[in-house]
């Protein structure tokens, strides 16, 4: 293995969404991979038909190259080493099998779901941790079945699986690249079935062989894999091939440190692609999830060119880690922060689009579509949205009318005679030359100061009537954006609408 080039995978089974566990992992494969100078593969585990889910695998590695992680190769993108679905190489796996059975490794095994059951809880209730008890170990492999019981049964066709006999008395050991020596004993080890009775190979036996005939270099997968490790390595022994480098990442946890689910909120990469969070700040977050770039540094925002450059499996702790939403909304804010507004035109152009075939508009949609009013919107608004959709949804008001008004706002902003005033202002308003924040902010002040009010007086309501609501940004910018016609407009209705307090 030394100096063969680096290749790493991601091994997905095609039962559904990415969890985000699973984007880690294909993200740190991928990380290393590149940092390397190796390559990144995928490939399908579908040895369980029965959780086979229709276009998963399509949404898996798609979902995956939205994130920016590109395989190398793939079922659909080729390579050398297919093919890369495991149901298409099941020909492999037999011909593998049979070699050890043939190496007195393996043998066949017709005990029935319910005698297997049965052995399972008399051990648990001797205390003992279950295992296959043995029960058709051949004679000649140190068991107590006699060979021609075993013919006859396959003589009758009878359903059986393959087992691999795990050897008495022997030590399992290996370094993982994260954990350091790692120690089984093989009392410990049960003798796990190899191949089903429907003709398909297990993960355990299918993944070592893949593994193998495919040249992987590292394999990095999640720590729920660690007690599993001493079968793949004695499988790797009996066929006499050099295993590869093992790397087991720590658990993702909730914030109660309990094992990341969904019963505590959403751990599929799509629900969050939904709620509009962008790959940049995904992936950002979720590499962090266990790696960090080390002492010394204070940077928490990386490219993903700044992290293939900075990541290595060294940094990566064991100790699991936390899912704090809170930071990928943080993550999310510097994002938008950095993005450019060429960037962000992009995204909210077609949503903005949709949100016009939904509803009319009083503004120009020549107008309100155009690069210079969006890039006005996105630079007020920049600071204040949490997500680039938030520009059109948080922000409708500089596309669409309020139809109606921040209720407690109105209760506390208005007095018996802040309808006159603002029917005062207007006038000045639409004599205003030029219509700028500055210019409207002088009129304003100019305006208050002799009838021996605060500007708040005016600042209060005419923020509520030109956008609905008691917050957002500076005013006298907002209602420069929003322009002359549609402020005076939006004053007028406002006026009608809004009954003074009596």
């Amino acid at each position: 293995m030394v100096g063969q080039r680096v290749r790493t995978r991601f091994a997905p089974s095609p039962t559904g969404y990415l969890h985000v566990g699973g984007l880690r992992t294909a993200l740190y494969n991928y990380l290393f991979a590149k940092r390397m100078k190796g390559d990144f593969i995928i490939r399908i585990e579908d040895t369980d038909q029965s959780r086979k889910v229709a276009d998963a695998q399509q949404n898996l590695i798609r979902t995956l190259e939205w994130a920016g992680i590109v395989p190398d190769e793939s079922p659909e993108h080729g390579g050398n080493f297919g093919p890369y679905v495991q149901s298409e190489r099941l020909h492999i796996y037999r011909e593998y099998c049979d070699r050890l059975l043939e190496d007195k490794h393996a043998y066949y095994c017709f005990s029935t779901s319910d005698e297997l059951e049965e052995n399972r809880q008399l051990q648990l209730k001797q205390g003992l941790q279950p295992k296959y008890n043995r029960k058709w170990l051949p004679e000649e492999m140190g068991g107590s079945m006699p060979s021609g019981e075993i013919r006859r049964k396959m003589e009758e066709g009878a359903p059986y699986v393959i087992r691999m006999k795990v050897p008495d008395y022997v030590s399992v050991w290996f370094e993982d690249m994260i954990r350091g020596p790692i120690e089984f004993d093989s009392s410990t080890i049960d003798d796990q079935v190899l191949m089903k009775s429907d003709g398909f190979p297990t993960y355990h036996f299918a993944s070592v062989i893949d593994d193998h005939l495919m040249e992987f270099t590292h394999i990095i997968r999640g720590e729920e894999w660690l007690p599993s490790m001493p079968k793949h390595l004695l499988l790797y022994e009996f066929f006499g091939w050099e295993p590869p480098k093992f790397a087991h990442l720590p658990l993702l946890l909730n914030p109660d440190r309990s094992k990341l689910s969904k019963r505590q909120g959403d751990v599929a990469v799509e629900d969050y692609i939904r709620k509009g969070y962008s790959c940049d700040a995904i992936v950002n977050f979720v590499a962090m999830l266990g790696w960090n770039e080390g002492e010394g540094t204070e940077q928490e925002v990386y490219s993903l060119e700044e992290l293939i450059e900075k990541f290595s499996l060294e940094r990566v702790g064991k100790a699991g880690a936390v899912f704090n939403v809170e930071k990928l909304n943080w993550l999310e804010k510097q994002y938008i922060k950095q993005r450019s507004a060429d960037q962000i035109i992009k995204t909210i152009r077609p949503l903005l689009a949709a949100e016009l075939e939904r509803k009319a508009t009083e503004l120009q949609v020549d107008v309100i579509q155009s690069d210079r009013y969006l890039e006005q919107v996105i630079e007020l608004m920049r600071e204040r949205v949490g997500f680039e959709h938030e520009f059109v949804t948080f922000s409708s008001y500089f596309f669409f009318e309020p139809s109606v008004y921040e209720e407690e706002a109105v209760k506390k902003r208005w007095t018996p005679e802040t309808n006159d005033l603002l029917r005062e202002f207007s006038v000045v308003l639409e004599a205003l030359e030029p219509f700028t924040a500055e210019s409207i902010e002088a009129a304003l002040k100019g305006f208050v100061a002799p009838r021996g009010l605060k500007a708040a007086a005016l600042i209060h309501p005419l923020r509520i009537l030109a956008s609905g609501v008691s917050f957002g940004p500076s005013l006298y910018h907002m209602l420069e954006v929003l322009g002359r016609q549609a402020v005076l407009r939006r004053i007028a209705k406002g006026i009608e609408k809004i009954a003074v307090p009596a």
